[in-house]
């Protein structure tokens, strides 16, 4: 079938918006990928004190990303053949997981960010479990493994600390912070806003990599409307 005039453009149209979104699908699976294996989060999230894992929420998440990005690539692929195939069958299909797809979406945005302090807060709670232990004067059994757990967040996130400055952090941030200097102690951040900082910058990330996608659909749902409308109004549809 031969198309013509603005249903003829929007037809390129969609093809070209599908192969964005392809490329969007590959772009997130990409992060996904890079989250997941990235040193600093690695390094805290396979911790474990006194037989307890440290939260896993953010590698959920990560997991979700993960297989957004791989539907997202064949969805796009879908809607670029169905474009060019130019088959209100194949356009239907893909009209129909976009809109599924843009569901999950709003239900992941709002889930996201009613959660969006869960994670930084859930790894403060894991560090100041190992911090009691290891500031605990009265000599406490698990108290090397808890150094050893602080020692990876400190060496990590370059922090020392809780930044509550106490009498009690001085006497113990030689045995806490080895590798600091007294003047360092000064200038370096607590392990609290470090934390919070960290997982702030990757759900930015997150957020904007999922507003961009969401453009993306919206205008991919009208143009596929558009050019269904269009084929069936011309001869020979099939």
């Amino acid at each position: 079938m031969v198309l013509t005039g603005c249903t003829k453009c929007i037809k390129y149209m969609l093809f070209f918006f599908n192969f964005i979104f392809w490329l969007a699908g590959g772009v997130i699976l990409g992060v996904a990928l890079w989250l997941r294996h990235d040193s600093q989060t690695s390094n805290l999230l396979i911790l474990q004190f006194e037989g307890q894992q440290a939260p896993g929420t953010f590698y959920v998440s990560v997991y979700i990303l993960i297989a957004v990005g791989a539907v997202m690539m064949l969805v796009g692929f879908l809607g670029c053949y169905g474009a060019i195939q130019e088959s209100q069958c194949l356009l239907g299909t893909f009209f129909f997981f976009l809109v599924i797809l843009f569901a999950c979406e709003v239900a992941a945005a709002m889930w996201g960010f009613m959660n969006k302090d869960t994670i930084s807060k859930e790894l403060t709670n894991f560090y100041d479990s190992a911090y009691i232990k290891a500031v605990d004067v009265s000599g406490s059994p698990s108290k090397d493994s808890a150094i050893k757990v602080l020692d990876v967040f400190h060496t990590t996130l370059d922090c020392c600390g809780k930044g509550d400055d106490t009498a009690l952090f001085k006497q113990v941030a030689g045995t806490l912070c080895p590798r600091k200097s007294p003047e360092d102690f000064l200038k370096s951040q607590s392990c609290h806003s470090r934390l919070i900082a960290l997982f702030s910058e990757k759900l930015y990330l997150i957020g904007l990599a999922a507003l961009v996608v969401a453009v993306i659909m919206i205008f991919e749902m009208i143009f596929t409307m558009v050019l269904c409308c269009g084929i069936r109004n011309n001869p020979g549809v099939y």
